[in-house]
């Protein structure tokens, strides 16, 4: 039986829809199905009720279900054990922006001290595509943002750093109201297709502020910052802790009532035959974040 099939079929109960599933796994609702399929003639019944676009699992499928995930965790635990006696020397790291240009560098500077002999390789892309490359052990850890559900228990995350919104302003404007910046003064938007966009985008229309104008739209933080610094505007991010920024003349100005802090942190799979390197790096990370 293909253990791919049955992380397909886990995940379909676990969200409810094919084409939720499909679009975690980065394939089509049709090969969902398709798989689905597979499984139920091998099986001999039907695991799944279809009712419109949602699917619920049949009592076979709940049953099913029950044993995925002990199942899937015996088969990586069986991958990690026969592999234990091959030394890893290699580590492939996901993350985001923010922590590139932040804690990634020290931490891994600290973590190179301490294992010379291991190459790291790093991908940077968005949480939600790095907790697919970890689910799909195309990456053996990822730095991300806390998915926006829960985290399955064949996954490990722990926080590494809370980042609230600030208001980026000049230095002229080091003792103006943040919220009168963010009604006179054109604003420099962070992403809305990002998870830290989109929470400056829902603080904006609860304190029902109208910027004046809007100039920009990006996703870099970093490109932000500098182009507060040339007087392009006022931006609504993250608080970001970049060395890179020591250097501009901006201020970071704290909201009156602030909304809950962004948290991004460690990502990884239990089991995995690397997990001795991925907790040497989540060690560093911490060491990073902290200084």
């Amino acid at each position: 039986m293909e253990t791919g099939y049955l992380k397909a079929f886990s995940l379909v109960v676990e969200t409810g829809t094919l084409a939720e599933a499909a679009r975690r796994l980065g394939v089509t609702p049709a090969a969902i199905a398709q798989q689905i399929q597979v499984l139920e003639r091998e099986l001999g019944t039907q695991l799944l009720a279809r009712a419109g676009r949602s699917v619920t699992p049949t009592e076979s499928g709940q049953r099913l279900a029950a044993r995925c995930v002990s199942l899937l965790r015996e088969v990586d635990a069986l991958r990690g054990w026969v592999n234990q006696a091959d030394e890893v020397h290699e580590l492939c790291i996901g993350t985001i922006n923010t922590a590139l240009h932040s804690i990634l560098p020290d931490a891994l500077a600290r973590f190179a001290a301490k294992h010379s002999g291991v190459s790291v390789h790093i991908r940077s892309a968005m949480s939600s595509e790095l907790y697919e490359a970890v689910k799909q052990s195309q990456l053996d850890a990822a730095v991300c943002l806390h998915p926006p559900f829960p985290i399955s228990k064949a996954f490990a995350w722990e926080l590494l750093r809370n980042e609230p919104l600030v208001v980026l302003a000049a230095q002229r404007d080091r003792k103006t109201d943040p919220l009168e910046l963010l009604r006179t003064r054109p604003l420099i938007r962070y992403d809305r297709s990002l998870g830290g966009g989109k929470q400056a985008d829902d603080y904006l229309r609860k304190a029902n502020i109208t910027p004046t104008q809007e100039r920009f739209e990006l996703s870099s933080l970093l490109a932000i910052a500098m182009m507060v610094d040339r007087g392009l505007g006022v931006a609504l991010v993250p608080d970001i802790a970049s060395p890179l920024t020591a250097g501009l003349q901006i201020v970071k100005l704290h909201l009156p009532s602030e909304p809950e802090p962004r948290r991004f942190g460690l990502l990884w799979r239990r089991m995995s035959r690397s997990e001795s390197l991925i907790r040497s790096f989540l060690e560093q990370a911490r060491l990073a974040a902290r200084a």
